[in-house]
């Protein structure tokens, strides 16, 4: 008797289990259901939509579903759009007074979302970069400055003024902002010889790259999307958004290379900080020359008494911890002997991979075994800041 129990009670065990088993594939079929209908009344475009206040032939079925590809793509990516929503906050305020400024559309400002979602170390297999996507001939077209220390396409503010000039070169070449948005991802050479051999001179006609098919249809979708994010299911407060860029800018010049270490003591803040808000500058310096810095708001009070200050002190201390190579001297075992990384060594100097060293040339070396001949000397800048070696 007790046998046949134990077996009842693993039927009905297992009919439970069965029971429970089929509920929850009944519950995930209804929810992916649910998830599926809602994409379906996502693409539902319910009113008429345009570019820069041109036309998109919705009821041709082709460029629907080209733009319903789009669409379906980016909200299956929760992540990126939720970041769009989120920084834009910080840069679209920006883009928008400048195209305001220029009397030009405001849908361009999707561009950038489509380019890099406004990412600034944004790059492309095919050489672009920043926020706007510029290649090295275009931002050097446009005034930037590409170089081994600087590259301007990083910069926000100064690639969003060469962005903005170049799409209004392009408009006035093709007539169309749509034309100029497809220019602005293949080129305008490469557009006008589309156009030529094809006999056609409107964006939704023309057989182009399969990028430049696809790329009006991702503003678009940027916009549709961020135009009203709660229809798609993003609700998000003031307070999750990313604030606006609220900053300083300060104007240094100089005939060296000055450490950006340095300019962060000055601001009262960090080195990374002054990386992030500089992208433009490539390396660990800010080469010799006039530049304008941004810094956090706030910090230029008192910036440039304190920057000349740790300046002065920085171009003498440099002098006390210079080492002259000697005769079979390499980074390595220089590295060694002053208990300091190779890498460290590299960046001080400005030294790249391959650089073979001298006798007689002469190396910045921050360590305590280069103590400055004055270090037991009673401190005698009392009043000015103190400069902190890396």
């Amino acid at each position: 008797m007790k046998y046949k129990y134990s077996i009842t009670v693993i039927i009905f065990s297992a009919f439970i289990v069965f029971a429970a088993s089929a509920g929850a594939q009944e519950s995930l079929f209804k929810t992916s259901s649910s998830v599926g209908q809602e994409l379906i009344n996502a693409l539902k475009i319910d009113k008429l939509l345009s570019f820069c206040g041109e036309s998109v032939p919705l009821n041709d079925v082709e460029i629907k579903e080209r733009l319903e590809r789009e669409l379906l793509y980016a909200l299956d990516n929760n992540d990126d759009v939720i970041l769009w929503l989120k920084r834009s906050n910080r840069f679209f305020f920006h883009i928008e007074n400048v195209l305001k400024k220029n009397s030009m559309p405001d849908d361009l400002k999707y561009i950038a979302i489509a380019e890099s979602a406004l990412k600034p170390l944004a790059t492309s297999n095919k050489g672009a970069v920043g926020y706007w996507q510029f290649i090295e001939g275009t931002g050097n077209r446009y005034g930037m400055k590409i170089n081994a220390d600087i590259d301007e396409r990083r910069s926000f503010f100064r690639s969003t003024d060469a962005a903005i000039a170049y799409l209004k070169d392009l408009y006035a070449l093709f007539g169309s902002w749509t034309l100029a948005a497809a220019a602005y991802n293949m080129g305008e050479e490469g557009l006008k010889a589309e156009m030529l051999v094809q006999k056609a001179n409107n964006y939704y006609q023309l057989y182009l790259p399969q990028e430049t098919q696809r790329y009006v249809f991702r503003i678009l979708s940027a916009k549709i999307i961020m135009s009203n994010p709660k229809k798609f299911g993003y609700s998000l407060a003031k307070e999750d958004l990313y604030q606006p860029l609220q900053l300083d800018q300060v104007e240094i010049s100089g005939n060296q290379p000055v450490p950006i270490y340095l300019v962060a003591q000055a601001a009262k803040t960090y080195f990374k900080m002054i990386k992030d808000l500089n992208p433009h500058f490539k390396n660990y310096y800010i080469p010799a020359g006039k530049h304008q810095i941004l810094l956090p708001k706030g910090s230029a009070t008192g910036f440039a008494e304190r920057y000349d200050n740790l300046l002065l002190q920085w171009s003498e201390e440099k002098k006390e911890f210079t080492y002259t190579a000697k005769k079979g001297d390499n980074l390595s075992n220089i590295s060694t002997r002053f208990n300091v990384p190779v890498k460290a060594i590299m960046i001080w100097n400005g030294i790249t991979n391959g650089k073979k060293l001298a006798p007689g040339d002469k190396l910045i070396i921050y360590s305590k075994i280069l103590k400055p001949k004055n270090s037991n000397d009673k401190d005698n800048t009392a009043g000015n800041p103190t400069l902190k070696l890396p």
